[in-house]
């Protein structure tokens, strides 16, 4: 991602941001009419300490100097989360100044980590790179998901499959609420990796072929780890309960190793157990 891209990138999160505060929560009385929802420039700049003019010049993508500390006073005026604090910092800061240097890919799957993977019988398990490229499952994930060996390697990305697979979209029964939390970690990685140009041209056709991607894409948070609880309604197990945990796998590889659990108390478990039995 090029210098202006970045601060393309970095107005359209501010103005969102600011969008989504309650003025009150802010200590901003609601007197009159706002044309807008959530705080003024001039209310995020009062609070941040910053002059109104510079805020401005920041929101509207300027080519203008900032600071480390700054930004943070930025991030405590916009209320932002630790993970949404870095994401801030690695899109307004000059490559080399907090943000992730770009390392040569290495997928590979480590003999240990296959054989976690493999343990985990009874739950569906994913790994996939910092471009959300599958690069490992096991057994379990090819049964709730998909056959993923008769998917060729170049198409093998979770965010694609997800919109392009007629049979994902159906199977979790919020798949809007199921793929934000996807693109949520797609951010954080987005602003992880800013050097990387592969990002901006993967949105670009993802906003393309998918008309819904976009807006989904806009609203979308920054985290770098949510754990959630998803209800998918499966073609042959009905059904099924499972809580989300996404682990960061340590290593050179920047790896991330996405765990389906049954969820206690249903019979998600044994759903799963007995179609995984009839597929062998």
């Amino acid at each position: 991602m090029d210098r202006e891209a970045r601060l393309q990138e970095l107005s359209a999160f501010l103005r969102a941001k600011r969008a989504r505060i309650d003025p009150e929560s802010a200590g901003f009385a609601v007197g009159g009419r706002r044309r807008t929802a959530g705080l003024r420039r001039e209310e995020v700049a009062q609070l941040a300490g910053v002059s109104t003019t510079w805020y401005t010049w920041l929101e509207q993508g300027r080519n203008i100097r900032m600071s480390a500390q700054v930004l943070d006073c930025i991030s405590a005026a916009l209320q932002l989360t630790v993970d949404e604090r870095k994401y801030l910092h690695a899109l307004a800061l000059e490559p080399g100044l907090g943000t992730a240097r770009l390392t040569e890919d290495r997928t590979d799957i480590s003999p240990p980590l296959r054989k976690i993977m493999d343990e985990l019988r009874y739950c569906p398990t994913v790994v996939t790179d910092r471009r959300f490229h599958i690069v490992g499952w096991n057994e379990a994930a090819s049964y709730v998901f998909l056959d993923f060996n008769a998917i060729p390697a170049g198409e093998r990305n979770m965010i694609g499959l997800l919109f392009a697979r007629k049979e994902l979209r159906r199977l979790a029964v919020n798949w809007e609420h199921f793929i934000r939390g996807y693109l949520a970690i797609f951010r954080a990685y987005y602003g992880q990796y800013v050097e990387d140009p592969w990002y901006g041209q993967f949105l670009d056709e993802m906003k393309a072929e998918h008309p819904d991607f976009g807006p989904l894409w806009e609203q979308s948070e920054v985290k770098s780890a949510p754990e959630v609880l998803i209800e998918f309604r499966h073609a042959k197990a009905g059904k099924m309960l499972f809580h989300l945990t996404s682990l960061q796998v340590q290593g050179s590889a920047d790896l991330r190793c996405s765990i389906y659990t049954p969820a206690p108390d249903s019979p998600t478990e044994y759903k799963l157990k007995k179609g995984m039995e009839r597929r062998s």
